[in-house]
């Protein structure tokens, strides 16, 4: 892979948490390169470090050791504003729980990101009303969270990830809350996403997934057991 292509460069990256003074490990040698528009999944049963190498990515928490690089930039040299600013603007997060604020409609949810990027008014509600037709809920822009389908509320979640245009979306179990039809269909979502160009990385325990991603990982206490290609 050419290096101008990487969005995602993990190296010799290990996490160590303590009970005490007992060191316990949770993350133990990971390296991981994802590219421009590429599919990932990390796969892994609970207990695995799946949690923790989501924090790692999504900058909400510090490898002991090794060595991330976002778009090349080194995470570990980044003050905590340009962590922040990063997260904000490089970064697309989809939680299992949807995360939607339950008093505003659909296009104030998807806005929040942008609020805080201090996006123009008219720009992001231009932006809110095309992600949300790019998601297929262009006819629920007025509607909140109780008056939709848990598969509704993940297509939100996923219309808001992508509003400021982010270097990849990290998405946390998307499907976990939802039956096999839905999840199928947030997954068919999440295909036609990367096929226009989004780099995905998705964190699930549900090895019937796997045929959906371009590289999988597979992580099992705190290593990687298994890295495969499907394309």
């Amino acid at each position: 892979m050419d290096r101008s292509d990487i969005i995602v460069n993990l190296e010799h990256i290990f996490k160590t948490y303590y009970a005490g003074a007992t060191p316990v490990p949770v993350l133990k040698d990971i390296n991981i390169q994802v590219g421009r528009s590429e599919f990932l999944g990390i796969l892994g049963t609970s207990g695995s470090g799946k949690s923790t190498m989501l924090n790692i990515l999504g900058m909400l928490d510090v490898p002991t050791s090794g060595s991330y690089r976002l778009e090349n930039v080194a995470v570990d040299q980044l003050t905590d504003s340009e962590l922040a600013t990063i997260r904000n603007r490089k970064i697309g997060f989809i939680f299992q729980g949807f995360n939607l604020f339950p008093h505003l409609t659909v296009e104030q949810n998807v806005e929040i990101p942008m609020l805080y990027a201090r996006v123009g008014r008219r720009e992001r509600r231009d932006r809110a009303q095309e992600l949300a037709c790019r998601v297929g809920l262009g006819h629920r822009l007025g509607h909140r969270p109780n008056q939709l389908s848990g598969g509704e509320c993940q297509r939100v979640a996923i219309a808001r990830a992508l509003s400021n245009r982010p270097a990849f979306l990290l998405a946390d179990e998307p499907t976990g809350n939802l039956d096999e039809k839905t999840g199928l269909e947030i997954m068919k979502l999440f295909h036609e996403l990367n096929d226009g160009g989004v780099t995905i990385i998705m964190v699930t325990h549900n090895p019937d997934l796997e045929k959906h991603f371009d590289q999988i990982v597979h992580l099992r206490d705190g290593c990687i057991t298994k890295q495969e290609y499907n394309r």
